[in-house]
């Protein structure tokens, strides 16, 4: 038997480009996922990680920033740092706690006293990674989720839409709020009629609920991803109160042709042509999930 250690596979850089927006986001407007990555050398990758990603700087980011208009931003503990969340307290630190927030990874071992840190630092939430190889195991989620209440933290899961309307009871009855990312990761080409979106709904309704209309990986046709616009469309109408959006950049582990930023916000502006939807789920809905003054 062979003893071959196999490497993680090395996913594409983000854009050296993006396109301008039809129209930039309003004042305080907040991209709600994004993830930095690197330096590498002085943020090493986890041994156990499911690709590799090439470094996705600060600089880099706010370059996208200045091209889409938007003045907030959420960052995202990357899975390829595991639990070890250096790169992303050191990227709030350079936006300062009028610009971010973050969501970090977490052990349930962790003590009080990193989480209250981490809490200073601009972290209002934790991710639990059910779909990337690597991540915990759903059992975690209800003992990390009591970690986290006493804070006024919110729980992000990313699962694939196949489980979540097995997963909705556990999801209802965590002690936080809960974020469900890209779109709830259900397939553009299932009916609208599917369990999938009843339980996206009916958990948008009990209002401990969000969403981020980060649609592109539920895309089946691929770029320019069109077909994910009936069910972003319907999901904002339902409960514009209960969505933020972001952009994933720089998208990492993506296969194919990667998105453009700046036609991603026009995608959401398609979505939702109404100023004052707009202006909820870009900035209002935000400010109140994370906790900006």
């Amino acid at each position: 038997m062979s003893s071959e250690v196999i490497a993680p596979p090395v996913c594409q850089a983000a854009r050296k480009s993006i396109t301008h927006p039809m129209q930039k986001a309003p004042s305080k407007a907040c991209d709600c996922h994004i993830h930095i990555i690197g330096p590498h050398d002085e943020f090493p990758l986890s041994p156990g990680r499911a690709y590799t990603p090439p470094e996705a700087s600060i600089g880099q980011y706010e370059n996208v920033q200045r091209v889409l208009g938007t003045e907030r931003v959420v960052i995202v503990q990357a899975s390829v740092y595991g639990t070890d969340n250096r790169c992303t307290l050191a990227a709030l630190k350079h936006f300062g706690p009028q610009r971010a927030r973050g969501v970090a990874v977490i052990d349930p071992s962790i003590s009080d006293a990193e989480l209250h840190t981490m809490h200073d630092a601009g972290v209002r939430g934790i991710r639990v990674n059910l779909v990337t190889p690597g991540g915990p195991p759903v059992s975690h989620l209800t003992t990390l989720a009591e970690r986290i209440a006493p804070l006024g933290w919110h729980t992000q899961v990313f699962v694939n839409g196949t489980a979540l309307p097995m997963l909705a009871p556990t999801l209802l009855s965590l002690p936080t709020d809960v974020v469900i990312d890209h779109l709830g990761h259900v397939p553009a080409n299932w009916e609208l009629s599917h369990p999938a979106f009843d339980a996206l709904c009916a958990l948008l309704d009990s209002g401990r609920v969000w969403i981020k209309v980060c649609a592109y990986r539920s895309s089946v046709a691929g770029y320019p991803f069109h077909d994910v616009d009936a069910a972003a469309t319907s999901l904002i109408a339902h409960a514009p109160q209960r969505c933020v959006w972001g952009t994933d950049w720089p998208h990492p582990s993506f296969e194919g042709t990667l998105p453009d930023d700046g036609e991603l916000l026009d995608a959401f502006m398609r979505w939702a042509p109404d100023p004052s939807i707009q202006q909820q789920v870009l900035v209002d809905n935000p400010a109140r999930l994370y906790q900006f003054s």
